[in-house]
């Protein structure tokens, strides 16, 4: 039947927040705790604290994490002087990356050097098969400090073994704002993007093309239901496929106390329509997943996980 597997972070007062957690579920709505709530893994390089993490199953086998490389609980004040603005142009190049071939043991944590000084922070990475290229393609949001020095656009990479990587080529950008958090997903020869707009309008948008690096068109009926919602309230998003062919796609809800809610589902019965509807009847998280990504495992799978990281 299958499961899933949300690789998230803990959005704490403390540093351990900010590492490697697994959160798992067998229908992709209600979700239990991995290794008693701690992390799973711990990033020891880089600035000793990892976020908005994805992971991603390859094609020949064995799976990869990526993460954004930055403590704020470490280094927010001290290092970044409490301004979003000096992170955003000053933070890490890297990316922070895992990889395994069971889901259970884990390489050591290393530094994956993305992009050039020109560039800001490496924020948000996310992973996709491109069906055209026969490679994957690794995208995140940056500012580019001679390029787009006022507004963050998507970035990508390509790479057919995650230890070396193209040059760093721009995906998309929104000229009156910034645009973070992208999250692409393949079905039936489309490209379904989700992305983070900063205004106008201050919520996620969806588009759609046949290419993967090609145009793309904005879907009016995701727009229709994110209008529903309070605005500047909901990011990184993560979509995924129910095994009753219905699609999810969670938003992180950041309006509110850190270690509340987090994540909040949204269901497309038909993701061609665009229109994934609040469907918060059915879901629970044992404590409030932040910024990560959903990925389909077997039951064998499943069921090693929790042996390996059991709750106590």
């Amino acid at each position: 039947m299958g499961a899933y597997i949300f690789v998230h972070f803990r959005e704490k007062y403390t540093p351990d927040g900010e590492q490697v957690y697994f959160g798992l579920s067998k229908d992709g709505f209600n979700w239990e705790m991995v290794n008693s709530g701690e992390p799973v893994l711990v990033s020891n390089v880089g600035e000793c604290g990892v976020r908005d993490h994805v992971i991603f199953r390859k094609k020949e086998g064995g799976f990869v994490i990526l993460s954004t490389d930055l403590s704020l609980a470490n280094n927010f004040e001290s290092k970044y002087h409490g301004d979003w603005k000096e992170i955003n142009h000053n933070g890490s190049n890297f990316l922070v990356k895992w990889e395994s071939s069971d889901l259970v043991h884990w390489s050591d944590a290393e530094l994956v050097r993305m992009v050039d000084d020109s560039f800001g922070c490496v924020w948000a990475p996310e992973i996709i098969a491109d069906e055209e290229n026969g490679d994957y393609m690794v995208h995140w949001s940056s500012f580019h400090n001679e390029e787009n020095p006022d507004h963050t656009a998507i970035y990508y990479a390509r790479t057919k073994d995650f230890k070396t990587f193209s040059k760093a080529k721009i995906l998309c950008k929104k000229e009156d704002t910034g645009i973070i958090d992208s999250n692409i997903v393949y079905e039936n020869g489309y490209y379904y993007r989700f992305i983070k707009s900063d205004f106008n309008p201050e919520h996620i948008m969806l588009h759609r093309s046949t290419s993967l690096t090609g145009e793309y068109e904005r879907m009016p009926a995701f727009d229709e239901e994110m209008d529903k919602l309070e605005q500047g309230q909901y990011e990184a998003p993560t979509c995924f496929k129910l095994s009753d062919g219905r699609w999810c796609v969670m938003l992180d809800f950041y309006g509110c106390e850190k270690e509340k809610q987090g994540y909040v589902p949204f269901i497309a019965d038909d993701i061609t329509t665009g229109r994934f509807v609040r469907s918060d009847d059915k879901f629970s998280f044992p404590y409030g997943f932040k910024h990560g990504t959903v990925m389909t495992i077997t039951d064998e799978e499943y069921d090693r996980i929790k042996k390996a990281y059991p709750n106590n």
